[in-house]
Parts: structure tokens; C-alpha cells; sequence
């Protein structure tokens, strides 16, 4: 039994903490919780190291050592792999090691009944289906032990069978005797992949969501650890499940934005699974119909694999996508054109249904006086205020802060003031008005109040229950809808106007998802993108099906401006109370990341750094301090810098520098986060 134990406690401090062992049992207690004294507070940490002796070094007296109180588990929860991996999160993503720790851990102290089946009403071990040739390939290359590389990608459009590849590259690898993790973006929306694969494994299945208790997360952690459940589906965070002889990890919608986390640790589910697949030399397989452009970029270097899939096989067509040019419609039209309208209404006569789409809450966008050009903003985030009709109140949707409408102008006084733009409960009232025979059913976060709404309504539609589904971006993923005839995205701009170099992805993505859901299962569905900018290259090439050419424009204009792939990116944002507290946060910063850089390339911090690495620390760039797009949310103002080079271990040594030992004042918050995937 070791005397010391090595503790990681949830706090943004660089570093463990040695307590006393004071329950010897010959058993070693790396990865599992204890429960200590840390100051005055009772709280629990995990055992991350154990040693017989003190280094001679220790910076404390041995008899101040405290002793733990206790072992809370019998048996570790995390193993010697994941601990390895967890210290790698700390280093890459510049954060505490105990901050790594707590993301991989279930916080309940003891389990009860899982119910990690919630998600589906009945469990039966289903039959595989009989590939097509293009999956039998991908399936049997992406397995293959003579593949040159262990990175591989399922690339194909909606309804081409992805994941009945993904799920028979799991049983082959659970035939092996091994176990697999199932990556999806959010749980609530990939319904039917969930019940696909609880369906193919049944009890040897795990699922892993946000609706479970931290008691029935520990229960299924158990489950896992002692081999009862060997395929963990989930999100972002089931890629740190302490699968035992991990055989593989499957990335099902690569591209999405959810896979990285908005919290510390500012983790990427894809890059942490590149990493283990990596360590465990095992195959990782990501897939979407949209791949990220840095997917596509590595593909095209041929550094991931690709396995293309061409054909639809519920016997559905691509369906015929076109554009409804706003700018051409006549003044009293509100959001929905003469040619989307006169669609709906014969979709409705066929008794087939519809999806409208959009990128936006609330009724209308924003209040702006037409005579001086005043926009109504939240006090608390400098972003426009979403007007809710049913309840007459202007809304934030970043603090939730309201107010209600002014009758003029408040800063001319003008009475000519009013909404611009359109939501999702704006459309619902105009599609009530047009097509007062129809039944209609909204979805987006602010009518899904009740537990299992979402669920309710997405069965309701797929029962044909109602002829028209409202909503934001829920219905874009991973739904298959058999009688579903037509979709219509409401306004395409909408993402193409942020203050972001993925702006043109996002959108391109978004349209191509959206029109995916159309006609899967009959030749002749329908796409409509209304816009007022059809000439844009993503509106343009994602309704002509011109992938390759997006891609090869997108990449090209980064290779230009010198964004990802081009270059890694480390962003770090400084949030305080005032305004003056965060430029001087951030400006202070600026001058301390100087000295970093110019202390990298003088080799005073890295004195084996080659001449070409100073090449790569004399090109980095400091981009800022500057305002954030988004300059306030919830009373904190917001300034950030970008770090910006080829380098990205040069980067996180600048950062970490910074981090480690940057006294910041107590009322400022700094944001550190590698490899972001916005920068609003």
C-alpha cells in the first residue's frame, strides 16, 4: 500500500495536492474519489498518483500532511489510460489537471437503477442489414489491419446508410472481444441513431445523456468498467467512457459544433478521440454528409481516409433544391414567398408534409427606428432583443433579461419604429393564417418546456399527426421523416452575417442538413431556400449540390487569409465588470504573451528549440486585444486576444505561460480556449 496519494481537486489551480493514505489495503487507489479536507470545506478529489516516499524536495513538513477521510470508491473509476489522458487535456487545452479530471467523472456518490434506456420504448436485439457494395467496401477498409492509416471517414449525403456502416464496423470490433464508443452530437436530437443501436445490442449497450441522474451515470459507469455494457453511445462527454479494450470510436456528424465543449475545459470530442485512437492504435471513424473544412483539407492530403457513399437506399432521390429570391417579392410579403406558399399548399393537398425552417428564436428580430437607425439592445450583452408575442416582451437570448416594447423611439422619438426580421413564432402565426385547415407543431427551446417534449412531437410528425413542423436548428439533425414531401428554409442569410471565418461553413452545412430530410423515401422531394443573397458561394453551391466546389473555395479563402487548416488558433477572452477592467486585462496580457514569444525565441524557455520552430515563433501573430462580437453578456464585458501561428505547441506555451503565472485581477475572468470553433 502506498503511504501518499497524489489528489487532482475541481479547481483552476496547476497543480495536485499529497494527503495521507490512511486505509491500507494492499489495492492500488489511482482513479478512484476521495473525500478530503482541502482549507476549511469538505469536498472529494481524485487519486491521480500514489508514492511510498516524499521527493526530497517537498514543500512541506511531513507531519502537516492531512490524511484522507475517505475512499469513496471501491473500485477506480477511471483507468490508468484515462488518468494519462487527463493530464494530456490538461496540457493541451491549457487548463487545471483537476478541472481534466472532473469532466471525465460522474459526481454521485451512489448508483441506483440506470434507466439508461429512456430513450427507447422497447429493447430487442435487431438483425443487421444486408449491405450495399459501396458499404461493404467502407465497411471491410475502415477495419482492414493493412489500412495506412488509422483515421477514417464515412463521407456521403443524408440517407446513404452511414449508420449501418458505423454499426457494423461495432459488431465486428465487439466480435473481437472489444469495446466501442458511438459519438453523436446531441442525444435529444439523434433519436433515431440512439434507438438504432440500442436496437442492434441491446443490454450491451450504454447511453450516456444529460437526462440521467449523476446516481445513474455512476451505475452506468459501472456497467462499463466491468464489461456488462460494451457499446457507450452518447455526446460530447462519452468520449472520456472508461471502455475497457477500447476497439474503436465512431464520430457520427463530425461537423457539428456541440462536439466542442463551452466550458473549461474547452475540450474537442473529435480531437480527444484522434488522440486516444492514436495511443490505442485503433481505428477512429467520423462521418457526415457536411464534413468540417479541416476534415475535408486532411482528406484531400489523404492524412484521414476517405469511404464515399453515393446512393440513397430507402429508394429516394436527392430532392430537387432551388432558391426563392426575396429581393424580388412583392413589399406586404412577411416571410413566406408566393412560390413557397402555392408548394405548401399542394404538398397539403397530396396529404404529404412539410418542414419549415430557421435559424432564429422568438417572433421577430430585432427592434430598429426607421428614422435615425436606433436597434433595441440588451443592457446586459450588446445583442439585439427578440420580441415574444405571446407574452408582449422584448427578450436576450444570451442573460435573459426582458423589457417591454417601447411605444417611440427612445433615442428620436420617432412613432416609426418596428421588428425587422422573423422567427419561429412570427412564421407560426402567418403559416396559422395561410393554412388555417393544416395542424401545425413548433419546435425550438423556448416551447419545449416539459421533460420528453421534444421526443413527443418528433413521434406526433413521424405518426403524421400534424402536416407542418416549425423550427430552429433541432430539426436539421439526423431525423428521417417518411412522408415528409417538402422543406422550406425560411431565410438562408441568417448565419452568413456573423463576424466568424466559419460563417460560410456554417451556412453551407446548415442548408445541405436541412434539405437532406426532404424525400428520403419517395422520388420527388422538394427543397425551397428562400434568400435575399442567391448569388452567395454557400447559398449557391449547396442548392446546385456542388460540394466539391464549396470546399475547394472555402479552402482556398482560408489558405488566403491564413485561417484553419491554415494556421492553429489559441483564443483568450477577458470578461469583467466593467469595460475599463477588461481592456486593461487584456492589454496587460498582450505585453506579457510578447515576452513569451520573444523568451521562446531567444531558447530561454525551450532551449532545444530548432532554428526552424523560431522561424514558427517570430511568424506568430498576437491578433488584439479587441472588443468580442458579442462585447457583454450577463454584465460582463468581454475582450479578447487571438494567438495566431503554424505552431500550435508554440502557442500553448505562450498561453500556458500566461495562464500559470499571470497574477489577474480578482474581478477579471480569462477564458483560455485552444483550437475554437467561434469566435463570438
Amino acid at each position: 500500500m502506498a503511504k501518499y496519494l497524489q489528489v487532482a481537486l475541481n479547481v483552476p489551480l496547476n497543480q495536485t495536492f499529497t494527503y495521507l493514505n490512511i486505509e491500507p489495503s494492499g489495492i492500488s487507489r489511482i482513479g478512484c474519489r476521495v473525500e478530503i479536507k482541502f482549507g476549511a470545506r469538505k469536498t472529494k478529489g481524485c487519486v491521480v498518483g500514489e508514492f511510498e516516499n516524499l521527493p526530497t524536495d517537498f514543500p512541506i513538513e511531513e507531519s502537516k500532511i492531512r490524511p484522507i477521510t475517505k475512499v469513496i470508491d471501491e473500485k477506480p473509476l477511471l483507468t490508468p489510460e484515462l488518468i494519462e489522458l487527463a493530464f494530456w487535456v490538461s496540457k493541451y487545452y491549457i487548463c487545471a489537471i483537476g478541472e481534466a479530471v472532473s469532466a471525465m467523472l460522474p459526481s454521485a456518490k451512489r448508483e441506483t437503477d440506470a434507466g439508461g434506456f429512456s430513450f427507447v420504448d422497447e429493447i430487442s436485439s435487431e438483425k443487421a442489414a444486408v449491405l450495399s457494395e459501396e458499404q461493404e467496401k467502407a465497411v471491410k477498409e475502415i477495419l482492414s489491419p493493412e489500412s495506412k492509416t488509422n483515421l477514417h471517414y464515412l463521407y456521403g449525403p443524408t440517407g446513404t446508410g452511414k449508420t449501418e456502416v458505423f454499426l457494423q464496423c461495432a459488431q465486428k470490433i465487439l466480435d473481437q472481444k472489444k469495446g466501442v464508443i458511438y459519438l453523436v452530437p446531441e442525444i435529444g436530437l439523434t433519436q433515431q441513431v440512439i434507438e438504432a443501436v440500442v436496437k442492434r445490442f441491446g443490454q450491451t449497450a450504454a447511453v450516456l445523456h444529460s437526462g440521467l441522474t449523476p446516481s445513474q451515470k455512476l451505475s452506468e459507469y459501472h456497467r462499463i468498467l466491468n464489461r456488462e455494457a460494451r457499446v457507450v453511445i452518447g455526446a460530447r462527454s462519452a468520449v472520456f467512457a472508461p471502455v475497457p479494450d477500447l476497439g474503436l470510436i465512431i464520430i457520427d456528424e463530425e461537423h457539428d459544433g456541440s462536439y466542442k465543449s463551452g466550458s473549461t475545459p474547452r475540450y474537442h470530442a473529435r480531437q480527444v478521440a484522434m488522440y486516444r485512437c492514436k495511443k490505442q492504435k485503433i481505428p477512429l471513424v467520423m462521418g457526415s454528409a457536411t464534413p468540417s473544412v479541416e476534415a475535408w483539407y486532411l482528406m484531400n492530403k489523404k492524412t484521414i481516409a476517405r469511404h464515399t457513399l453515393s446512393k440513397r437506399l430507402a429508394g429516394g432521390k436527392m430532392p430537387q433544391i432551388k432558391t426563392v429570391d426575396l429581393k424580388n417579392e412583392p413589399a406586404d410579403t412577411l416571410c413566406i414567398s408566393r412560390e413557397l406558399e402555392h408548394e405548401i399548399n399542394q404538398t397539403l393537398a397530396e396529404k404529404k408534409q412539410t418542414i419549415l425552417f430557421l435559424n432564429r428564436r422568438g417572433f421577430t428580430h430585432f427592434y430598429r427606428c426607421r428614422s435615425c437607425g436606433f436597434e433595441l439592445k440588451c443592457k446586459n450583452c450588446s445583442v439585439s432583443l427578440t420580441y415574444h408575442k405571446t407574452e408582449n416582451r422584448l427578450r436576450c437570448h444570451y442573460c435573459g433579461w426582458s423589457t417591454t416594447p417601447p411605444q417611440q423611439c427612445p433615442q428620436c422619438g420617432s412613432l416609426d419604429a418596428g421588428y425587422s426580421g422573423f422567427g419561429t413564432e412570427f412564421i407560426e402565426s402567418e403559416v396559422k393564417a395561410k393554412f388555417p385547415n393544416a395542424k401545425i407543431v413548433r419546435m425550438d427551446t423556448d416551447n419545449l418546456t416539459k421533460k420528453g417534449e421534444l421526443q413527443e412531437k418528433i413521434n406526433a410528425f413521424k405518426n403524421n399527426e400534424y402536416d407542418i413542423m416549425l423550427g430552429t436548428q433541432m430539426v436539421a439533425k439526423g431525423l428521417n421523416f417518411p412522408n415528409l414531401k417538402l422543406v422550406g428554409v425560411i431565410l438562408a442569410d441568417t448565419a452568413l452575417h456573423l463576424p466568424d471565418f466559419r460563417s460560410a461553413e456554417r451556412t453551407f452545412s446548415l442548408i445541405t442538413q436541412v434539405a437532406g430530410r426532404a424525400g428520403r423515401f419517395f422520388p420527388d422531394g422538394k427543397v425551397l431556400v428562400q434568400t435575399y443573397s442567391p448569388e452567395r458561394e454557400p447559398i449557391l453551391f449547396s442548392v446546385n449540390n456542388q460540394t466539391q466546389k464549396f470546399y475547394e473555395m472555402e479552402i482556398n479563402n482560408r489558405r488566403m487569409l491564413n485561417f484553419p487548416p491554415f494556421c492553429r488558433l489559441v483564443r483568450l477572452v477577458f470578461r469583467a465588470p466593467t469595460e475599463k477592467q477588461a481592456v486593461e486585462a487584456a492589454e496587460g496580457a498582450s505585453s506579457i504573451l510578447r515576452n513569451e514569444l520573444y523568451a521562446l525565441y531567444n531558447q530561454k524557455i525551450s532551449p532545444d528549440f530548432t532554428q526552424e520552430q523560431k522561424n514558427k515563433v517570430a511568424s506568430t501573430e498576437i491578433l488584439g486585444p479587441a472588443e468580442c462580437p458579442l462585447s457583454k453578456i450577463s454584465g460582463s464585458f468581454r475582450w479578447q486576444l487571438i494567438l495566431k501561428g503554424q505552431d500550435i505547441t508554440i502557442l500553448q506555451k505562450a498561453a500556458a505561460g500566461l495562464f500559470y503565472n499571470y497574477s489577474r485581477p480578482t474581478d477579471v475572468y480569462i477564458e483560455t480556449d485552444v483550437d475554437p470553433v467561434n469566435l463570438l
